[in-house]
């Protein structure tokens, strides 16, 4: 009995605790000019687990292993994943350096309204937006193209649209039903994650007959997509690696549904890129390893004569048919969480650019329903999702578009705050990178125009005109439109110890 009242003693204290916690990242969200809509419940772990569900190794590495390999070959794997993991890091450091002082859901659009004003800041939301939509495009039509070979049915492009648009559906009901439901499963993402690349590893070492290890720094055998240099084929190659390394703005997106976003928001990014690099690497490198023949794994067709993903097969003819089946099933179910966390991060940057009445129907968008949760931006999400699919063509061209759109949004405020560091330096939050700030912010501009310049080469030169067109519709709009009344963040932040 003595054991039980201290139990319900801790519990008690620990629910005050939490209680007084969220009063106070409310004040502070009140400081910063707006008033707690959103629930606020959501932990340091879970805050995490959901830009590591976006990153979602199993879902980026996997369905541009194809890619990766046809231009790169097995050196892509080995040489090129640590490279983009480094070049990641950077950009991830300087976000949450911004993510510790301005703790919003607005992330990089308030970042970038507080260091440049209301134009920079509008831009750095639809970039963001844009780069959103596209990768929720790619994950779940990549989760289709996955799913309908491993249920027996033919792979049309009729069926994998149909499929499609069912994932798409399941991820708007459950995100209009409440975070606490997108939480858990986000939680429990990061099992299926970490136990799917577990037991993947696991049967290839133990089961699969391994290569040299030379293979590992070997060029691909196969007649690349674009004529030109080795050197310059490995360097397109890095889009499987980077489009993998898109959405782990995910924590700063719900810092205001996040319980001290000051520190957890900044860890929850940083330790998703690290934890998906070392990861994610482990996969790459294993699935090059049990590869015996590379024309072979980027040309097997299933019944009907479409080409199976090169991971697919890999899998399929290492460990066997029924094996290779239950662990592909692990994979397509992580990308569905990594496609539901997406919608989450979607939607929380329409409403915050709504509330600020930065978008038409602004009031609409904005709106809260009973779950607290912004029902319509959700669904907003899930269909703009679905007509995009339509335009995009190829694959490897979305997912260079949402890379473009995703590190431009990234690189704008983090810009903003290196041209400004004298002026906001004394303002900055308990995460941060001290001396070392300059140096890392501009090592992750220029990472970023490198990428960023590699995504809109052939054979994505159709990424290059998208982003012009769309860079020339955001400036006729913010032209035509007028002055939008957007918001600020205020700085009105007390000296902290």
């Amino acid at each position: 009995m003595q054991n039980r009242n201290k139990k319900d003693g801790r519990l008690k204290a620990a629910k005050e605790i939490n209680r007084d916690s969220q009063i106070s990242d409310a004040q502070d969200l009140e400081r910063l000019g707006y008033v707690q809509e959103l629930l606020r419940t959501i932990g340091g772990f879970s805050n995490f687990a959901i830009s590591f569900s976006i990153i979602s190794i199993l879902t980026g590495a996997v369905t541009l292993y194809d890619y990766g390999l046809s231009l790169g070959g097995p050196r892509e794997m080995t040489l090129g994943w640590p490279l983009v993991t480094l070049g990641t890091l950077l950009v991830a450091l300087s976000m949450a350096e911004l993510a510790s002082a301005i703790p919003t859901s607005g992330a990089m659009y308030h970042w970038a309204a507080e260091l440049g004003g209301p134009t920079w800041a509008w831009f750095t939301a639809w970039f963001n937006i844009i780069g959103l939509i596209t990768v929720i495009v790619a994950i779940d039509y990549g989760c289709a193209r996955f799913l309908v070979p491993m249920l027996g049915v033919q792979s049309k492009d009729s069926t994998i649209l149909l499929v499609y648009g069912l994932i798409l559906l399941s991820h708007g009901v459950v995100n209009h039903h409440g975070v606490r439901w997108v939480t858990r499963l986000n939680d429990l993402s990061v099992a299926v994650h970490i136990l799917g690349v577990a037991i993947l590893l696991g049967a290839l070492w133990l089961f699969a007959e391994k290569q040299p290890l030379a293979v590992l720094l070997q060029a691909s055998p196969t007649a690349p997509p674009v004529h030109a240099p080795y050197a310059w084929l490995f360097v397109l190659g890095l889009l499987q690696a980077q489009w993998t390394y898109t959405g782990f703005d995910g924590s700063a997106h719900i810092a205001e549904e996040t319980i001290d976003p000051r520190r957890r928001v900044p860890w929850g990014m940083v330790m998703a890129v690290a934890v998906s690099g070392i990861f994610g690497y482990l996969l790459v490198v294993s699935l090059a390893w049990v590869t015996p023949d590379l024309r072979q794994a980027l040309s097997t067709t299933d019944a009907s004569g479409n080409t199976l993903p090169a991971v697919l097969a890999i899998v399929r003819r290492a460990i066997g048919e029924r094996a290779g089946a239950g662990v592909l099933a692990l994979t397509v179910l992580a990308m569905w969480f990594c496609g539901m966390a997406s919608v989450t991060s979607l939607s929380r940057a329409w409403y915050t650019l709504a509330r600020d009445k930065g978008m038409p129907l602004w009031r609409s968008w904005s709106r809260i329903n009973a779950h607290q949760t912004p029902a319509r931006a959700i669904w907003l999400s899930v269909a703009l999702a679905f007509v995009a699919l339509i335009y995009s063509g190829a694959y490897s061209v979305v997912t260079s578009i949402s890379v473009v759109g995703f590190y431009v949004s990234y690189i704008i405020p983090v810009y903003l705050g290196w041209r400004a560091k004298k002026q906001w330096l004394t303002r900055r939050g308990p995460w941060h990178l001290g001396r070392w700030s300059n140096t890392i912010n501009l090592l992750a501009m220029i990472w970023t125009v490198f990428i960023c310049a590699i995504m809109v080469m052939p054979p994505n030169t159709r990424t290059g005109y998208t982003i012009a067109a769309v860079i020339l519709a955001l400036y006729l709009l913010h032209a035509l439109s007028g002055k939008h009344e957007m918001r600020r963040p205020a700085w009105k932040l007390e000296e902290k110890d």
